[in-house]
């Protein structure tokens, strides 16, 4: 690894981190973090057993040095003082991290820079921390082993050295991407992206609408969703409960195939594909034929439906154009485009009621206007030297090709077509 050094960062070379497992020392990093302007944080957690995301490192990294925070040996809770701390977090890719420290800690951090999304303004698209940290500081971090278990104790030395260097230049980062982003007139955005990132809701799924999430949800009707929506909420909830992923309480094949053909007894859950009832105790075989016959006799009108496909097919036309255009600006403007806009964010913007971001956010002022203009038949997109789209002013004169061989005149004429250029008077 390289020894370079900028503001902000903490040089590399021999392991300098400090482990922190008791209470005493994560009161003194408590103490040492309150006062600081900025601080670098990752997680390491794992989630594949459990139904909630389980921490099982804390690390953390300031001009000072870095920290190891062992959740498994010391209850991070009081951590949250520096989260609500007027200090900027630091952190890469960062919407998992903010679920993990929600659960461990009680909250997020009060300020945040997520150098991923930060990037995206600068024209690079969802980087990786380390090709990120090669790229901007000219840093190669080593590999390691990404599929570790977090979670055995003692932690190898290198799982250690893994660790600090994932904060380690964090901080370096987050001045050279501010930096770059102040001087194009970004940094704003940047900002206010990362502030509607803390405000996004990261509950657990509502009971109800967990079904919108089986493969081929929307290949079911009629009776068939009720007796999903019910079933699967049951299993969503029985999954928190027991902290475990909902395929270990029922598999999606097994749901479907309930859902399809819904059973009434013990017996008939023997003939359920994916699925042995003798691994279900006689106690969650009832839960589970309670869930089918409240689907079966559930009410039309209070089957939560997953949100419609946007529009009619010519509507749709219109979003497909529209978020081509959108992304030949991002490519222009240097922008990650899904920063930009997404498809579902011009389809919301192609609604009666104009909403999404391409509304009420920095984009409204850097697309706003064109799109507004092109939703209203005042602006038009043409292709020009066979690649790039262009706007325009509409000129609201219709195109008039000449004739085709075969192909009647425009009105429904069957005269033969002429040999010169059709008339544009």
């Amino acid at each position: 690894m390289g020894t370079r050094r900028v503001r902000g960062a903490v040089e590399s070379g021999p392991p300098d981190y400090r482990v922190v497992d008791d209470a005493a020392a994560l009161a003194a990093l408590v103490e040492e973090l309150v006062g600081q302007p900025a601080y670098a944080l990752d997680t390491e957690f794992h989630r594949e057993r459990t139904y909630y995301p389980r921490l099982a490192l804390l690390q953390v990294a300031w001009p000072g040095g870095i920290a190891l925070v062992d959740p498994l040996a010391v209850d991070v809770e009081p951590f949250a003082e520096v989260l609500a701390g007027g200090g900027l977090a630091v952190i890469h890719a960062a919407d998992q991290d903010l679920e993990v420290l929600e659960r461990a800690c009680g909250r997020v951090p009060a300020r945040l820079c997520d150098t991923q999304l930060a990037a995206g303004f600068l024209g690079l698209s969802s980087p990786s921390l380390s090709n990120l940290v090669d790229r901007l500081l000219g840093v190669r971090l080593e590999k390691g082993d990404q599929l570790t278990d977090w979670t055995r104790r003692p932690l190898t030395e290198a799982q250690r050295r893994y660790a600090a260097d994932d904060v380690r230049f964090l901080l370096e980062l987050e001045w050279v991407i501010g930096s770059r982003l102040e001087a194009l007139g970004r940094k704003a955005w940047a900002e206010e992206e990362c502030a509607l990132l803390l405000e996004r809701g990261r509950s657990p799924v509502v009971p109800e609408e967990a079904w919108w999430r089986i493969r081929h949800a929307r290949q079911l009707h009629g009776r068939a969703r009720a007796v999903a929506q019910c079933v699967a909420a049951w299993r969503e909830r029985r999954a928190q409960a027991l902290d475990q992923p909902t395929r270990y309480v029922l598999s999606d094949l097994a749901l479907v195939a309930i859902a399809h053909r819904p059973p009434a007894s013990r017996a008939d859950l023997d003939h359920v594909r994916n699925l042995d009832p003798r691994q279900l105790g006689p106690s969650v075989v009832s839960e589970l034929l309670d869930a089918v016959a409240e689907g079966v006799s559930l009410p039309a009108s209070e089957i939560r439906n997953p949100p419609a496909a946007h529009g009619e097919p010519a509507a749709r036309a219109a979003v497909a154009l529209a978020a081509a255009w959108l992304g030949q600006e991002a490519r222009r403007l240097e922008i990650d485009s899904t920063l930009l806009a997404t498809r579902a964010d011009v389809a919301s913007f192609f609604e009666d009621r104009p909403a999404g971001r391409l509304v009420h956010s920095w984009r409204a002022g850097l697309v706003g206007e064109q799109l507004r203009s092109l939703a209203a038949g005042a602006a038009a997109l043409a292709l020009e030297g066979g690649e790039a789209l262009v706007l325009e002013e509409r000129s609201r004169r219709p195109y008039s090709p000449g004739p085709s061989p075969g192909v009647p005149p425009t009105g429904g004429s069957s005269a033969a077509p002429g040999p010169g250029p059709a008339s544009t008077s």
